[in-house]
């Protein structure tokens, strides 16, 4: 994680936000050698779960037609 001084945060503020964004890295913030504050991106939440796993679920055989094992069901 990365760590600068508010001072340094303040001049370079915009591309700071841009490098968290593309990289994903949080950076620590200090004043004094204190940490402050923590920038890091920001994470987005589908509007729907419906196809979130879309292309990563693969079949393998066939999953319609019946097994060949018989059930037994108890009234």
């Amino acid at each position: 994680m990365k760590t600068m001084s508010a001072s340094e945060f303040k001049a370079k503020c915009l591309k700071i936000m841009d490098e968290v964004a593309d990289s994903g890295e949080p950076v620590t913030i200090t004043k004094n050698g204190k940490p402050v504050a923590q920038l890091g991106p920001c994470k987005t939440r589908p509007k729907t779960l419906f196809g979130i796993d879309k292309g990563s679920i693969k079949i393998t055989g066939d999953i319609i037609s019946p097994i060949d094992v018989e059930w037994e069901a108890n009234k």
